[in-house]
């Protein structure tokens, strides 16, 4: 399984109301492709970090995150919310420990 984070700086007119558009509609958006797992996005809480947003999806292999890239709904959420109000980003891409039953004491 594959873990893809990615951190945005936001551009310095975006406000509130443009950072809970960006939590919501990336949810919406990303979670209506089959190849997504799961989504997560949301705010940093430390108020001085320069990456105030990101976004966190996990899909079973490296091709089905190449899949969910080229989406017509992952190329929505680029092109009408993330281009307009972030400056910059940087993403990692993480393997998940494959095995489905851990158990921790």
């Amino acid at each position: 399984m594959i873990h893809h984070v990615v951190f945005f700086q936001l551009k310095p007119d975006a406000d509130a109301e443009t950072m809970e558009s960006l939590v919501r509609n990336s949810r919406s958006l990303l979670l209506k492709i089959p190849e997504v797992l799961n989504v997560r996005s949301g705010r940093n809480i430390d108020p001085s970090s320069p990456w105030p947003f990101f976004i966190a999806i996990e899909v079973d292999s490296l091709e089905k995150l190449r899949i969910t890239q080229d989406n017509a709904h992952h190329l929505k959420l680029v092109e009408k919310f993330l281009k307009p109000n972030t400056s910059s980003h940087f993403a990692m891409d993480f393997e998940l420990d494959p095995s489905k039953n851990l158990k921790y004491s």
